[in-house]
This record gives structure tokens, C-alpha cells and sequence, in this order.
């Protein structure tokens, strides 16, 4: 049991495919939160860009809210539109966000030759760990995409040594199977996708290897023309994996989240342009006693605009997430 087979989620009418619930609030949706920027120092001499929020309305006490620790997607950061808009809604409804950002994604290149890639989860347990010290009781950890893979292999990883003060989880668009996805990105309909995430990656990496020169197989990183040959050709080489296969069926989240012991809810939409079959587990849903899966028809990928209220309104899936943190059976 906990897939939830009804989904209260349903789309604007004028937003009838998952492209446009996709494309539309991430284009046209403007949501500006008033962060504190914190720049933290890692073990390897490295740096990490942490952005806070607070939450209004604040009890005057010393006791700390809860804390949402949110994790983007590729190629990402605290500005993206569906991260923003899930702050502002926490913030109005009585939680402290701290997104943090993968290196080289808070708009400084990080120091090290060390980039980030989806199996990486040392750099989210230091976060942690750091945001524990300031005194929160109770944390819930929040991903979008790719940061929500990241995040269940996280919890997965960790199991029952996860640190007690993490409470709850929940993702949202979640490529549960990376050569699944990477293959979804590579069909017709979503080659724009594909093509806009290689452009941003491999501009990076040009970026890094005009401060690092020979560092780097900028030659290799040039001739990719996709996602999965960026991977093939850089990120899996980089990081120790023998190829693509290798690190996407390391990587790959599905695998870790029958060991997560939190309560946990991911929502992947059917229609999200960049996610396969493989992304909808429902049969392991249903073994599963401690990690909801919700599938709903429609939303898109990191979309889920309101049916009403307008593109700047408040989100469905905002909504869905303050339910669940705040469920407590």
C-alpha cells in the first residue's frame, strides 16, 4: 500500500500537455524570494553556496521551526521557479528552507576540479550535518529531478543510520531510472530538453577548463551531442565510473528506495516529458510500509500549475507538500 491511486491533481485547461506544464511555469512564473546567501567551506578546500529562508510570522521562542533542505534539479539553483515558489509557500505556512546548491551551480564556478553528477550524496550529508548543528529538531529533506534522485538515494543509502533528526521526505519528477530518462530525453518530443541541459553542462565545463587548461577533455566534451553522451564522455570518467551504463545503473535511485525508513512521498506526473515507464514503480509501491508514490495524469515536469489562480498562483504540488509535513500519522 502506499500508492495512492487517486491523485487529487488536475491541470488549467489552457495547459493541456505535459510539455506546456512543463515549459509555461518555468518561462512565465516569477516568484522572488529575499534569501540569505551563507558560502560554507568543504573538506576538499571547496565551497558550497547555501541560500536560507525564514518563516514569517515567526513564535517568539527559541525553539526553531522545522527545516525544509531543498535539493534542485540539473542544472538548477534557488531562483528556478518551482524551487522559489516551494520556498514561499513553506515560508507563508510556518517552515525554514535552506536550498543549498550543487558546486558550480549558485553562479560561481566551484574551485576544484570536482564537479557534481546524480549519484553524489557527500556533499547533501555535509549540508545536512551543518544545518543540524544550527539546532533544528526536526528536518525534512525536499528534491526536485534531478535533486530529488539524489535525495532517495540519499535516504536509501543512509536507512536506519539516517541522523533521527530528519523526519520526512518528499520529491517531485523523479528519474528513478537515469538510462531510463536519458533515453525519454532523447525522443523527438523531448529533444529540446536534452539539448538545452548538454548546452548548459558543456558551456560549464569550457568555463572550468579555461582556469584548469589540460585539466579537462575539452575535445571529448565538444563532440557531445546529448545528455547521455556528456555522461559518456565526461561525467562518468570524472567521477571513477567505467562508462554511462555504469554510473546511470549506480546512480539510479529505484534501487535505494526500498531501504528508506522515513515517511517519504514521491510524485512523478504520467505525462512529464522526461521521465520512462521505469519511473512508476507501482508494484513496489504497493510493498512498500514507509514511501508513498503518487502518480497523477498530469503536471508535467516540476510543473503542477493551479487549475485556478493563475500562472503566479500557488501550486498544487506546494500544497501536496505542506499536507504531507504536516500529516502526522
Amino acid at each position: 500500500m502506499p500508492l495512492i491511486a487517486q491523485s487529487s491533481y488536475v491541470p488549467p485547461a489552457r495547459l493541456w500537455s505535459g510539455h506546456l506544464q512543463t515549459i509555461i511555469p518555468s518561462l512565465f512564473r516569477k516568484v522572488t524570494v529575499p534569501y540569505v546567501r551563507e558560502r560554507i567551506d568543504t573538506p576538499d578546500q571547496d565551497f558550497l553556496d547555501l541560500d536560507w529562508a525564514f518563516a514569517t510570522n515567526r513564535p517568539q521562542s527559541d525553539l526553531l521551526p522545522p527545516l525544509v533542505l531543498l535539493s534542485h534539479g540539473l542544472e538548477g539553483s534557488s531562483s528556478s521557479q518551482y524551487l522559489a515558489g516551494m520556498v514561499q509557500h513553506l515560508t507563508r505556512n510556518g517552515f525554514d528552507c535552506l536550498a543549498w546548491h550543487y558546486r558550480s551551480c549558485s553562479g560561481e564556478l566551484n574551485r576544484q576540479q570536482r564537479f557534481y553528477h546524480i549519484g553524489e550524496t557527500t556533499d547533501l550529508h555535509f549540508v545536512l550535518n551543518y544545518a543540524t548543528a544550527k539546532g533544528y529538531a526536526a528536518i525534512h529533506l525536499m528534491g526536485f529531478s534531478a535533486g530529488g534522485s539524489v535525495t532517495l538515494k540519499y535516504l536509501g543509502e543512509q536507512s536506519r543510520a539516517l541522523n533521527p533528526v530528519v523526519q520526512r521526505a518528499v520529491v517531485f519528477s523523479v528519474p528513478l531510472d537515469l538510462m531510463g530518462s536519458a533515453r525519454r530525453l532523447e525522443q523527438w518530443d523531448s529533444r529540446v530538453y536534452n539539448y538545452r541541459f548538454n548546452r548548459t553542462l558543456k558551456r560549464k565545463v569550457l568555463q572550468k577548463a579555461a582556469l584548469m587548461p589540460g585539466v579537462f577533455p575539452t575535445d571529448a566534451v565538444i563532440r557531445s551531442r546529448s545528455v547521455r553522451e556528456f555522461d559518456n564522455l565526461f561525467t562518468a570518467p570524472q567521477n571513477g565510473f567505467r562508462d554511462v551504463t555504469d554510473y546511470y545503473t549506480r546512480s539510479s535511485s529505484l534501487q535505494y528506495v526500498p531501504a528508506i525508513c522515513i515517511p517519504t512521498l514521491i510524485v512523478n506526473a504520467k505525462n512529464d516529458p522526461f521521465l520512462s515507464p521505469e519511473c512508476f514503480p507501482e508494484a513496489l509501491a504497493r510493498e512498500l510500509p514507509t514511501v508513498w508514490m503518487e502518480f497523477p495524469e498530469a503536471g508535467g515536469h516540476c510543473g503542477f500549475p493551479p487549475r485556478q489562480g493563475g500562472i503566479n498562483g500557488t501550486y498544487w504540488s506546494e500544497k501536496r507538500t505542506v499536507a504531507f509535513l504536516q500529516d502526522s500519522d
